[in-house]
């Protein structure tokens, strides 16, 4: 309320709502013709701001892109060659034992090899490491340790990068996107090895299971080996990605359904090239027959190439820095302030 001082009578002002409706009102934006309800304001006349993706899809391009992957499992399962296979080139050679008088090796190494790979003018950087040495040894035990600590040292590596005052504007980033867990086909499920393995890997990277050279196992066979992994998994609580996200919507929520009733992966890989139906496909030709590794019908390779290339890409490389690096960070930083607290206690 106010008083006026001429007529010493009490005004009743509008009220703060009704103004402010009011006021809307006369700056109310042009809507679109038969809008009822609040819309976007109707553009006079092009501005440019839609060639914004143009102009990110020109940088990209003109930067290239880093994919980085792991294959960690045990020797003679077809690593190298499910790799080549996968981006249709020969990229690195077997780091397995091919002569009798060659020495086993008696730790987990690790290899990084690193290769750009263009297709229709899009640059891809991809780092490959491998792990030769891992499950080799008549006692495995804590052979996955120099696995993850590769890893975590990345993640070491991209924090002090980022938290350098004169830091570069784009970080070259090691950081492990995806790791192919290969299981052999071999035996009724997964071995002990495998399960430990697994459940520490899944704590710090992306993990795809496949199941090697599943060309060993009949139709039936593939099936139930399957399904028995699926339940170890599940028994033993071992999250595998893609994990499930309240921002997906209900074409991504069903996609990640059908990826994750395929895993793991029944796969077949192939460096050599056949003629099928007068056509030349990469695959095998064995007394019994012929394997083409794109035939669903087959095995799942076209399934896991077009996961990991053509729809889960770019979100493999924003999980690891949403979720896997995240946590490590916290945990990191957290770490460096209770450490600095303790140290400024000390002091006093």
């Amino acid at each position: 309320m106010s008083l006026d001082a001429e007529s010493s009578q009490v005004r009743l002002l509008p009220s703060s709502v009704d103004w402010l409706i009011q006021s809307r009102a006369s700056h109310a934006l042009p809507r679109r013709p038969g809008c009822t309800t609040t819309c976007s304001p109707v553009l006079q006349s092009y501005v440019g701001f839609d060639s914004i993706t143009s102009q990110i899809e020109k940088k990209l391009l003109k930067r290239g892109f880093q994919f980085n992957v792991m294959v960690v499992g045990q020797s003679g399962l077809g690593k190298s060659t499910l790799i080549n296979t996968i981006f249709a080139s020969h990229l690195i050679d077997s780091k397995g034992r091919t002569q009798p008088d060659e020495p086993t090796r008696q730790t987990v190494e690790i290899h990084s090899f690193t290769e750009t790979v263009i297709e229709n003018g899009v640059k891809l950087r991809l780092n490959i490491v491998d792990t030769p040495g891992y499950g080799d040894q008549v006692n495995n035990e804590n052979c996955w340790e120099p696995i993850i600590k590769y890893i975590k040292d990345q993640h070491s590596s991209f924090l002090r990068k980022e938290l350098t005052a004169m830091r570069d504007r784009f970080i070259q980033d090691t950081r492990i996107h995806c790791c192919l867990f290969f299981i052999s086909p071999t035996g009724h499920s997964l071995k002990p090895i495998d399960i430990v393995v697994l459940k520490k890997l899944t704590e710090v990277v992306n993990v795809v299971p496949v199941i090697a050279k599943s060309d060993s196992l009949t139709i039936e066979e593939r099936i139930a080996f399957k399904h028995r992994i699926k339940e170890e998994m599940a028994f033993h609580n071992i999250k595998l990605y893609p994990y499930e996200s309240d921002e997906d919507d209900e074409q991504d929520s069903a996609l990640n359904e059908s990826i994750q009733d395929l895993i793991p992966f029944a796969v077949v890989g192939s460096e050599k090239t056949i003629i099928v139906d007068g056509k030349s496909v990469r695959g095998r030709q064995n007394r019994w027959g012929v394997i083409n590794v794109e035939n669903e019908n087959h095995c799942e390779f076209i399934h896991l190439r077009n996961f990991l290339t053509r729809t889960h890409l770019q979100d493999l490389i924003e999980t690891t820095a949403m979720i896997h690096y995240e946590s490590f960070r916290s945990k990191q930083l957290l770490a460096l302030k209770e450490s600095g607290q303790q140290q400024q206690q000390q002091q006093h």
